[in-house]
């Protein structure tokens, strides 16, 4: 057997950010991607430290990581107020866990891989707040005339739901994503991979009013000439920017619902699922890698289903 490689000071800290780089580089994930894994190793590696001493990888045993899961399960959510962290945060963390044992193997850091026999928490997929097209339209008409920026965010509004983009992704948009001939826009998404969606007539409407009587205003104020969507100072808007827009036009059209930025790509997944659209096609312009993670959207109405069933089956 090939002798294992050291470190000079050994230190877990320095292995994980080794295979930080390695996932950025080699994999190409997302910078949120990255973060959520360092987020997870770092909690993972300072338990090992504080509780157990363990600073050496080869030193590291099935045991301990499930104490270190017995642990998470104890963090409250402050949101909820429930105790433990959410299925999804478990998994993910138990992801972040085997990846980073996997790696130390491969690059002969360690010589054992302590998750080899674990088994992973299940993930309960808890279906996803969606609205419905009057309430799209209810939130886009919320927008006041009266407002300085009333035509970016109607158009912004109105863009998201009609793509399903991520909010990462409408964030970077820049004019030269959009081709106005054919009615589309070319997206690089999640692993610098490119996908064409369709902008949809409404939605281009209210996009090609805002960059052509709006943006010039606000693009004057700085340099941010390529940026698609613009903040008051004329800078790129950025996440939490879309938030508050969004937050504040539901307030304004009266929807008590819990919803994010994502609640509209929700929503546009689940309207053309229930339009009848292909699978494979929704799969395609959500820049889903699996279409696992697109199926969701086919269990999330009852009442629709249940609807179906009724109109079109002989013995309902």
């Amino acid at each position: 057997m090939e002798k294992v490689k050291q470190l000079n000071d050994n230190k877990l800290d320095n292995y994980a950010k080794k295979y930080l780089i390695h996932l950025q580089f080699e994999r190409r994930l997302s910078k949120n991607t990255i973060e959520s894994y360092w987020s997870d190793l770092k909690r993972y590696i300072n338990y090992l430290k504080d509780i157990f001493n363990i600073n050496n990888p080869k030193k590291i045993r099935i045991k301990h990581i499930k104490e270190f899961a017995n642990l998470l399960n104890t963090i409250p959510i402050i949101k909820s107020g429930n105790s433990g962290v959410s299925s999804n945060t478990l998994h993910r963390s138990f992801s972040s866990i085997r990846g980073f044992h996997k790696y130390l193997l491969s690059e002969k850091f360690t010589d054992n891989d302590p998750t080899l026999y674990l088994e992973s928490p299940s993930t309960d997929r808890k279906l996803p707040i969606i609205l419905s097209v009057e309430e799209i339209d209810n939130i886009i008409s919320a927008v006041s005339p009266e407002s300085k920026t009333c035509l970016r965010d109607k158009a912004l509004v109105s863009l998201m739901y009609a793509t399903g983009l991520r909010v990462s992704e409408v964030v970077d948009l820049k004019l030269t994503n959009i081709n106005w001939d054919e009615n589309i826009l070319r997206i690089i998404g999640k692993g610098d991979k490119e996908r064409i969606v369709p902008i949809g007539n409404r939605s281009y409407q209210l996009l090609k009013k805002y960059v052509d009587l709006d943006r010039p205003r606000l693009a004057r104020k700085s340099n941010s000439e390529s940026y698609l969507f613009l903040n008051n100072r004329g800078r790129p808007t950025t996440r939490m920017t879309v938030w508050n827009i969004l937050s504040k036009h539901i307030k304004a059209a009266g929807i008590n619902k819990r919803v994010s930025p994502h609640t509209l790509r929700h929503s546009f997944a689940t309207h053309l699922i229930e339009g009848g659209a292909n699978l494979r096609a929704v799969q395609e312009m959500l820049g889903h890698a699996d279409i696992s993670t697109t199926q969701i959207y086919t269990h999330l109405d009852s009442s629709y289903l249940k609807e179906v069933h009724k109109q079109f089956h002989p013995r309902s």
